[in-house]
């Protein structure tokens, strides 16, 4: 009887020992969509679904615990030439629509993504997955920080230094522009194939274009959203930015459309290709901390006049990407081109 007693004390003993280390190699974090997600104390190995996270990962340090990305973000150059082992890592997906085996083969001890579908499936497939997508300046800081916790070790003091650094480009800018005597009307076209798909009000474009001294021709809401020409030739807009495109090809598409080459931008040449460095400034992007400068100073130039973009680009990338890009690499990056 007296070995029966000790044979389940010691089972009851370990029991608890196990339920404790068990519960000591998970932590919980909340994601961007406000929920609650179990993920192992220590992260090793990140699925990243989203195109824009994985320029987030890079910037914390994080990069080599990718074991899955996308297919976008292994042919974006300027990643590629920062972190060129990211061409080797597996892309598990067909456009958005997730392989969930090759997913599961990488073995990840997190998966991040944006797109709510490819959440729940990865989900389904018993993944912890969390949702890291934002709208807006403070959403993307959040981001960064959830970013952070998940990766662990040095990353949450680069993120906090990253969201220093991207509210003092703010303040800088807005304490630059006090003295402004005009406010630009904007238009921020997509990318330069379809002239029509704009981006409107409720947008982190709309955010930086009014942090940058501009305001936003498009009233209604909505990122990447479409608009009639008809709707383009009547907000007449002071300025244009076209995304993913360098200025001349944004340029030459306007011209080409027999409508919109009336506009003012136009006839002015006050069109401008948006810069893309790892990743497009103009959206979802860590490098959103030079887009407000640069947007400043496109809009601005008296202001601004004492910013050089050269140096801005050169200071971050070898900060957050230990990466010494020459002036030429930096003016590519500052005209879209690669």
């Amino acid at each position: 009887m007296k070995k029966l007693l000790i044979v389940l004390g010691l089972n009851l003993l370990f029991g608890s020992l196990s339920s404790t280390v068990l519960a000591s190699a998970t932590r919980t974090v909340e994601d961007m969509a406000g929920h609650e997600v179990k993920i192992p104390t220590k992260v090793d190995r990140v699925a990243d679904l989203w195109h824009a996270n994985n320029q987030v990962v890079l910037l914390l340090g994080g990069q080599k615990k990718i074991v899955a990305t996308t297919p976008i973000i292994k042919k974006q150059y300027w990643f590629t030439i920062v972190d060129p082992s990211i061409k080797k890592v597996k892309a598990p997906l067909v456009g958005n629509q997730i392989q969930q085996e090759e997913l599961i083969k990488s073995h990840p001890d997190v998966v991040i993504a944006a797109d709510p579908g490819q959440v729940k499936e990865a989900r389904q497939a018993k993944l912890p997955t969390v949702n890291a997508m934002y709208s807006d300046f403070n959403g993307l800081k959040k981001s960064v920080t959830l970013t952070a916790t998940i990766l662990g070790g040095d990353a949450p003091r680069i993120g906090r230094q990253y969201n220093k650094d991207l509210t003092t480009n703010i303040e800088l800018v807005k304490h630059k522009l006090k003295t402004r005597t005009a406010t630009p009307t904007v238009l921020h076209i997509v990318n330069a194939t379809d002239l029509t798909k704009v981006d409107g009000k409720g947008t982190i474009v709309d955010e930086w274009i009014k942090i940058a001294g501009g305001k936003n021709v498009v009233t209604k809401k909505g990122n990447q959203i479409s608009i009639t020409t008809e709707e383009i030739v009547k907000a007449n807009p002071d300025v244009i930015i076209v995304g993913s495109t360098t200025s001349t090809q944004a340029r030459k598409a306007l011209k080409a459309n027999k409508q919109l080459c009336q506009l003012r931008a136009v006839r002015q040449d006050k069109v401008y290709g948006n810069p893309q460095g790892t990743f497009p400034w103009d959206r979802y992007s860590a490098e959103e901390a030079l887009q407000v400068l640069w947007a400043a100073k496109v809009l601005h130039p008296r202001e601004m006049k004492d910013i050089d973009m050269v140096t801005e680009v050169q200071k971050f990338y070898q900060k957050y990407y230990h990466y010494n890009l020459t002036p030429q690499q930096a003016k590519q990056i500052l005209a879209s081109r690669n």
